[in-house]
């Protein structure tokens, strides 16, 4: 760990990274500038679902940059027919189909941000259109807790005071309720409402699993009062939970749903909306778009990404390794190293009860792991889902060992 990550003097200080400067990574590993090695157990806030440096990924990024990396959305290329027919396969069968049926639609970004953008847009203009709601009324409902990026409409419904304060006037349109109250939710559902929006699982405020009947009981809403379910799977998607996406969990199908992070494989920004045709088919040339959105590169690793996502292999490893995962943090809170914890799949949120995240996570980096804290004495577990039993078993007794010296 050398000076170089606290000295940078023309860096706007947008983040307070901890103290190591990473040089190169393979798989759940990563090496710092001074040769020293570290387990990842953030994986890039699951953008490294797949791990550093994926040999699938890498070959097919290689492979397209001796081909053709961008061509804007002013015309075709041959890869993104491909890329949305395969999206749309993987994810088509777990959303809703809507009232007229269709195949699913795919609508690529880059980042997550512009996804949850994106179908924020799609969901207003579909309220105006096919639910009749007047002219500049459309209402989202949203959820206490939530993240769902950082854009000026965004944190507009964010209340995180650090994410909020000083970035007024806010986007209007939004109305919260509390994450895991389904009768509030349903309360909330007037004439003007066009969509509600919510992770599954709330990830930055610290992996918040909802109780088991929130989430059927939202869609149940949403198709009494006929509007739709947009879940935002950007974190929790792409095999995170130990499913495909994390409404699997309790068998709901969302209408819309957000994805980002893997879908880069760790090499570069692609998000994307995956839903209804009848809602996503609001778009119409002009109304939306990207320079960047599906472009040659990124259209060749998300192809990848999907391709080892078809077969359910990932989607089972990370389900095993999770329940290794509990069965650990099962120990280090009979331990008292944690006061709680909550997991879904290999994704967990540990709250300590000795000092604060950071430092919790300043002492893992001590014992050569990765991790990152969150709302002040929670720190989040999200290793590769491609990660091994024995690196998995040495990350976690590492990370006993440093929460041990906490207390």
């Amino acid at each position: 760990m050398t000076a170089t990550t606290t000295t940078v003097s023309r860096l706007a200080r947008n983040y307070a990274p901890l103290p190591v400067t990473l040089v190169a990574g393979d798989g759940a590993w990563v090496t710092d500038d001074e040769g020293r090695r570290y387990l990842d157990l953030l994986a890039g806030y699951s953008a490294l679902n797949f791990g550093h440096r994926h040999p699938a990924l890498v070959a097919a990024a290689h492979a397209q940059l001796d081909r053709l990396t961008l061509t804007s959305r002013a015309f075709e290329h041959d890869l993104l027919p491909r890329f949305a027919d395969a999206l749309a396969g993987l994810v088509g069968p777990l959303l809703a189909s809507g009232p007229s049926g269709g195949d699913p639609l795919v609508l690529p970004m880059n980042t997550g941000a512009e996804a949850v953008e994106t179908a924020i847009k799609a969901a207003r203009k579909w309220g105006y259109e096919a639910r009749g709601v007047a002219p500049d009324r459309a209402t989202i409902v949203v959820a206490a807790g939530n993240f769902h990026g950082r854009t000026t409409t965004i944190v507009s419904f964010s209340d995180d005071a650090d994410a909020r304060t000083g970035f007024g006037p806010f986007t209007p349109g939004f109305r919260t309720v509390p994450f895991g109250d389904a009768a509030a939710l349903r309360a909330a559902l007037d004439e003007t409402v066009v969509a509600v929006l919510l992770e599954p699982v709330q990830g930055e405020h610290g992996v918040v699993v909802p109780p088991d009947d929130y989430l059927p009981a939202v869609r149940a809403a949403c198709d009494e009062a006929g509007v739709l379910l947009v879940a935002d799977e950007i974190q929790s998607g792409l095999g995170r939970t130990g499913r495909t996406l994390a409404c699997e969990t309790w068998g709901v199908r969302p209408d819309l749903v957000t994805l980002g992070k893997a879908l880069g494989g760790g090499i570069l920004p692609v998000s994307a909306v995956v839903g209804r045709c009848d809602v996503l088919g609001v778009l119409t040339p002009g109304t939306h778009g990207s320079t960047f959105g599906g472009n040659p590169l990124a259209c060749a690793v998300a192809l990848a990404v999907v391709d080892l996502l078809a077969p359910g292999d990932v989607q089972a490893a990370a389900a095993a390794r999770g329940r290794e995962l509990g069965a650990a943090l099962d120990a280090m809170a009979d331990e008292g190293l944690v006061t709680g914890y909550r997991r879904l799949g290999l994704w967990a949120g540990l709250d300590v009860p000795h000092g604060t995240g950071r430092a919790a996570c300043e002492a893992m980096l001590r014992e050569g792991v990765l991790a990152k804290d969150t709302h002040g004495r929670t720190l989040r577990l999200a290793p590769p889902l491609t990660i091994s039993p024995a690196d998995l078993a040495e990350a976690l007794t590492r990370t006993t060992t440093a929460l041990r010296t906490l207390s």
